[in-house]
């Protein structure tokens, strides 16, 4: 059986950054991670957690460190999402980067009876906020000046984008195509 999820980043809008896959049921939690990681083009850089519905809510879902204070209740490298997502319109929280705050919503939209060996991008709108742009509030910021080529900031904005004089930053831009590749990259280097 595999699930078909959307999930989208919560608290952006103008456009809306959601993604829509469809993965198998027995990925660990770690795997669909690294399936939001490839499919947004987020970096893989920070810290994440799942959990029902963002702080504060149980069971967390996360890698457990011994450096941490306080350990999930489940690991993401060793729990299968057939553990938690048992019914469609079900719905979790992933947040990503304990620093910027990114809060993803993912809904289990359709069981899918067949089974898949490797996850699938269908759909998707928005591009994703670069790493460490200071989060919803920063990237809307950001947005706000590279709209404006006459801003004080825009040109270091675009230096810090590393985008050339002419190139231009689309925050509507998502690539179907180039979505599907990266996670097909990741997964056949999980299987060599």
């Amino acid at each position: 059986m595999a699930y078909q999820f959307k999930i989208q980043l919560r608290n952006v809008s103008k456009p809306l950054v959601w993604r829509r896959v469809i993965v198998s049921e027995k990925l660990t939690f770690h795997e669909l991670h690294e399936v939001i990681q490839d499919v947004f083009g987020w970096g893989n850089y920070h810290l994440y957690q799942f959990s029902p519905s963002g702080y504060g809510s149980n069971p967390v879902i996360s890698v457990p460190s011994k450096d941490d204070w306080e350990q999930p209740e489940m690991n993401s490298m060793k729990t299968r999402l057939n553990k938690v997502f048992t019914k469609e319109k079900q719905s979790f929280t992933y947040i990503y980067d304990f620093g910027d705050d990114w809060v993803h919503k993912i809904v289990l939209e359709k069981l899918v009876p067949e089974p898949m060996k490797s996850p699938v991008c269908l759909d998707g709108k928005g591009n994703c906020p670069p790493e460490d742009c200071g989060g919803p509030w920063g990237y809307e910021n950001m947005k706000t000046i590279l709209a404006d080529p006459t801003h004080e900031e825009y040109n270091e904005m675009k230096e810090w984008l590393g985008l050339d004089d002419e190139e231009e930053y689309d925050a509507s831009e998502f690539d179907l195509e180039e979505a599907n590749e990266s996670i097909q990259d990741m997964f056949s280097k999980q299987i060599k």
